[in-house]
């Protein structure tokens, strides 16, 4: 694995010097401009490395091509992460550093400041000890969301550049902006970039395979009050908090985020906001399953109209919509993908995790725009935090599998 390590690990060890903060406020694409120096970065070093069709667009989507050296006539497929890193924690003025051989135990970040990643707040990271894991100095996020996946794709594609023996089609990558806000397909070129199925390099923990993910639904109740003076308020008043404390209690606190796991859905309560006059209760609504998340939906409804009964019509007004949907009914019919991808793992030493995300996907996204898109682990741990870590050996791994799934599409053709 050596040879890999080497250049995998200059790479991301560059990347994540790169601010690449995505913004929900902002209305340009990408959200911020450091997005844009990063792909500009990258542009230059896939040329460098002598890919083809290098494209980077206006809205920093950034596409190539390594080509077929193959005579067999093989499906093009495609690998994606993304460029931005999530706006939960600063990803400015990152200062990686490599615990080599982790002995076990607490790890600190940062003597001075008394920033210490605990055993007894993350015991997950005993499971790698041994291992060299590359960690912050406890003042911002890594970025190995996604910047572990970009290096691991490069990497990917390095080796197969120097290994002609490897037989392979044509590989399609791509790096886009904006994932961690939502955004990060909605400008996505999927004729451009013409694969018949890709995968997002973006998951976590060696051997995660996902092709399923939440039904996702937004919910906004906005309340109409009637203020007076508290003095005079009898039979006159209405407040609007009230009104929406009683829409809180409605929903069922057993079914939030906090309490469910695996394929369980949620109602997950977003904010409280107004006065006696005015006020506004914003939720969002996941779950696995289509149809129980057509309920949830719909209880939503049931909730808006037991208000507008007991507080008087127009009181509550209801804004629901549909986010995103779950990649599986896309992927399922073509099941061979993730076949070729559990096959790639092993090859490469990795037990495969099939695991539904919890959460949301640019390959969600784009599988329903035509393009099968299943996800990868890239070894991150902890992400969006100051405790985020990847271990080395994970992302050497998850190297050699994407040149494994990019060797065995022969074997599908």
């Amino acid at each position: 694995m050596s040879e890999i390590r080497e250049k995998m690990l200059e790479r991301f060890l560059k990347y994540v010097t790169f601010d690449t903060e995505s913004c929900d406020d902002a209305t340009t694409v990408p959200t911020t401009e450091g997005q844009f120096v990063f792909a500009r970065f990258l542009e230059n070093e896939l040329k460098a490395m002598g890919l083809s069709d290098v494209v980077l667009d206006e809205k920093g989507y950034l596409y190539a091509t390594l080509p077929s050296n193959s005579s067999k006539d093989m499906p093009v497929i495609g690998f994606i992460s993304h460029l931005d890193t999530s706006p939960d924690m600063s990803g400015k003025d990152v200062k990686p550093r490599i615990v080599e051989n982790y002995a076990g135990g607490d790890i600190v970040l940062d003597a001075a400041e008394n920033i210490v990643l605990k055993v007894s707040d993350f015991p997950e990271v005993e499971s790698y000890k041994g291992l060299d894991l590359i960690v912050t100095d406890g003042h911002t996020l890594l970025g190995a969301d996604d910047k572990a996946g970009i290096a691991e794709i490069v990497s990917a594609i390095a080796y197969l550049q120097a290994h002609p023996e490897i037989e392979h089609g044509k590989i399609r990558i791509a790096f886009n902006p904006d994932e961690e806000i939502g955004r990060g397909a909605h400008n996505f070129n999927v004729p451009l970039f013409g694969c018949e199925w890709a995968y997002t390099v973006d998951g976590g923990s060696e051997g995660e395979l996902e092709f399923e993910n939440f039904n996702a639904g937004a919910a906004t109740f906005s309340i109409q009050g009637r203020n007076v003076h508290p003095g005079y308020a009898k039979d006159k008043m209405l407040n609007a908090l009230r009104v929406a404390t009683d829409i809180v209690t409605s929903i069922p606190a057993a079914e939030s985020p906090e309490c469910t796991c695996g394929y369980e859905g949620f109602y997950h309560l977003m904010g409280i906001n107004g006065g006696v006059d005015h006020a506004s209760v914003s939720y969002i609504i996941r779950d696995h399953s289509g149809d129980v998340f057509a309920k949830r939906m719909a209880f939503m409804k049931e909730v808006e109209a037991q208000m507008n009964a007991k507080y008087g019509e127009g009181t509550v007004v209801l804004e629901l919509k549909e986010q995103y949907r779950n990649m599986r009914e896309q992927v399922e019919p073509k099941m061979h993908i993730i076949e070729l991808a559990k096959s790639a793992m092993e090859k490469a030493g990795v037990v495969p995790q099939v695991k539904p995300i919890r959460g949301g996907t640019d390959g969600a996204q784009l599988s329903f725009m035509g393009l099968p898109c299943p996800n990868l682990f890239a070894g991150g741990i902890n992400f969006h935090s100051r405790y985020e870590f990847v271990p080395v050996q994970v992302m050497e791994k998850a190297v050699m599998t994407i040149v494994n799934i990019a060797a065995g599409v022969k074997d599908l053709a």
